[in-house]
């Protein structure tokens, strides 16, 4: 396959949700009616964060026949492939923070997994906001290994984009390859002659100088800045830095300087051989998305909802503080890589967040599952434990502040359970659909996780033994409830297993066990 072939193999985008799950695995919890369980699910639509966006690239050297390696799997991307249904955001604020709290065997090995999730929405009506005027700067690379198909939709895809921009909008578009060139520079959104002849002007030639791409692009917003309006710089590159400054530290930090000024930053990667470490620190720092195409086609869909759905913030410095009772302990954190941890207290900042895109499982926006999403802690119980107060496993509190009035808005959801810590009811118990969604969602990426790591090492049968065991658990959950996400995870699952076999991997002895996805400590 050449180099073109991948390129037009491979292009997925979507926007993340920041639905919010307290994850834990080897002792059990159950769940009451913590702060948003009850009845009303699917009332409302998500919230959205920045940051990778998708598991395309895993998913669709899979499709190729491979077999993935682990950095290519990213749990921020999985978990916004999956849209959780939530209560009613009847808080009373723009955003509602909820709580639901579940606990079952795994579904690998059988042993005791706890979770609880968090999840956000809002009450707010997406069509009835309006977004401020915007400074965009595009900025393409337009190296040679763009040549072909994939410039051609990049060319129409800026074309798509032009219906959605505003008279005051003023945009920007950059090409670079060996160095940066200015195609057009703060050109009102209804210029559309000029904005069509740089368009047209974009061929690809040269090498890949991300750095002086960029910069030339946040200098152009950064120039251009006046208060009631936004700066968003719009990055698309399909490979590494070549040419110039090519240190990654230097590029995010060069990145982050901008965007402590307020210019926020989404990135588009493109390519199968694309890298996407240095696109999701960009994007997770920059506030914005991080996309991974695997559609050439859906280049045009990138551009046009990052003019309308992810441009308009909801919420700005969004803060989530957890804090977990002694009879747990807080091991881990997954879905978001703006966090610390530090013993059983945890923090996450995010920059800002924006109505999700997706409404529902079964709106896959021409394709594409992008819009869904959690963060995931795991909790350790202690069986035994003396807890400081009876039913309470933790405290989880958010604040943002209002972009309309600036005013910091507050909420608490506390975290309950009638079990003790270690304890598991048969079958288990989820405080809603959710909850339980999400615990799959968990399971399925911790089997991606540790059948890719094995495979790697060269343990094939290792890696099948968890596939196995995951897709028999997985196929029997569907049965009762169905739902078109989990059914493409296990979709993917089998195809790993054929992958692995295809390429000879041996049959799992009967009396080998999969390997434990979370050991007690």
């Amino acid at each position: 396959m050449t180099k073109t072939d991948h390129h037009l193999r491979l292009l997925e985008c979507g926007l993340l949700l920041c639905a919010t799950i307290l994850s834990g695995c080897a002792a059990a919890d159950d769940s009451s009616d913590a702060a948003g369980g009850g009845s009303g699910e699917g009332v409302g639509p998500g919230v959205g964060q920045g940051g990778a966006q998708d598991f395309g690239q895993f998913r669709s050297i899979l499709d190729q026949g491979g077999i993935p390696a682990p950095q290519t799997l990213d749990d921020v991307g999985f978990f916004n492939e999956h849209k959780l249904e939530f209560p009613s955001p009847d808080c009373g604020d723009d955003v509602c923070l909820h709580g639901q709290l579940g606990v079952m065997g795994n579904m690998i090995t059988g042993s005791n997994c706890t979770i609880v999730m968090l999840g956000m929405n809002t009450p707010v009506d997406p069509s009835k906001m309006s977004r401020p005027p915007l400074d965009l700067a595009l900025v393409i690379d337009t190296s040679g290994s763009m040549a072909g198909e994939p410039i051609e939709y990049v060319r129409e895809g800026l074309f798509r984009m032009l219906d959605d921009l505003e008279p005051e909008d003023r945009v920007s578009i950059i090409a670079f390859s060996d160095e940066a060139e200015i195609l057009v520079e703060s050109v009102s959104g209804d210029a559309t002659s000029d904005l069509t002849l740089a368009i047209d002007a974009i061929e690809a030639k040269g090498k890949t100088n991300i750095y002086d791409g960029l910069r030339t692009g946040y200098e152009i917003v950064a120039a251009s800045a006046e208060p009631g309006r936004q700066s968003r710089v719009v990055l698309l590159s399909d490979g590494e830095a070549t040419s110039g400054i090519t240190s990654t530290s230097k590029i995010v930090a060069m990145s982050a300087g901008f965007n402590d000024l307020g210019h926020t930053l989404a990135t588009v990667g493109v390519g199968a051989e694309f890298d996407p470490v240095l696109m999701r620190e960009l994007s997770e720092s920059g506030g914005g998305a991080f996309y991974y195409l695997e559609d050439p086609a859906a280049v045009q869909e990138v551009f046009e909802q990052e003019v309308t759905t992810f441009l308009v913030p909801l919420a700005r410095d969004l803060r989530i503080d957890v804090d977990i009772d002694a009879g747990w302990s807080l091991r881990a954190m997954y879905g978001t890589k703006l966090f610390d941890l530090e013993g059983n207290v945890g923090t996450i900042e995010i920059p800002s967040v924006q109505i999700a895109h997706r409404t529902s499982v079964s709106d896959d926006v021409g394709g594409r599952r992008g819009g869904g999403g959690a963060i995931v802690l795991e909790l350790v119980p202690h069986a035994g434990a003396q807890i400081e107060e009876p039913g309470v496993v933790g405290r989880v509190a958010m604040s943002y502040v209002r972009p309309s009035d600036g005013e910091t808005m507050t909420q608490e959801v506390p975290v309950v359970t009638t079990l003790a810590p270690g304890e598991l009811p048969e079958g288990g118990e989820f405080d809603g659909a959710a909850v339980e969604k999400s615990f799959v969602m968990l399971n399925v990426f911790v089997g991606f996780q540790l059948a890719s790591e094995r495979a790697l090492w060269g343990d094939d049968p290792g890696a099948l033994s968890v596939l196995l065991a995951l897709a028999e658990s997985v196929q029997a959950w569907l049965v009762d409830h169905p739902d078109e996400d989990i059914a493409d995870d296990l979709r993917y699952v089998q195809k790993f297993i054929d992958n692995l076999r295809a390429r000879g991997a041996a049959e799992p002895p009967p009396e080998k066990n999969p390997p434990e996805p979370w050991p007690a400590d």
